[in-house]
């Protein structure tokens, strides 16, 4: 059995109402796979970044799976037509 590890890296940007989240998956073939995505805070809800992060960071990981999933299904096509 090989062991394998992905790094990921989300990095947050924040203002009063908006969160950009860029997300950068590495993968074993040297292939980044990247996402940037933004969540708004609704003006009635209170001011917590934590919560805008999660919400941000989670679309980008949403982004990077969606990817990450056509990648792997190109490439499991790629092999079957040899």
């Amino acid at each position: 059995m090989q062991v394998a590890g992905w790094h990921v890296e989300i990095e947050f940007d924040e203002d009063e109402s908006h969160t950009r989240a860029a997300a950068l998956l590495r993968l074993r073939d040297g292939t980044e796979l990247r996402a940037r995505t933004t969540s708004t805070r609704d003006p009635q809800d209170p001011n917590e970044p934590r919560i805008g992060e999660e919400i941000a960071g989670a679309r980008a990981l949403r982004d990077l799976a969606e990817q990450l999933e056509l990648k792997g299904r190109a490439e499991a096509r790629n092999l079957t037509k040899q």
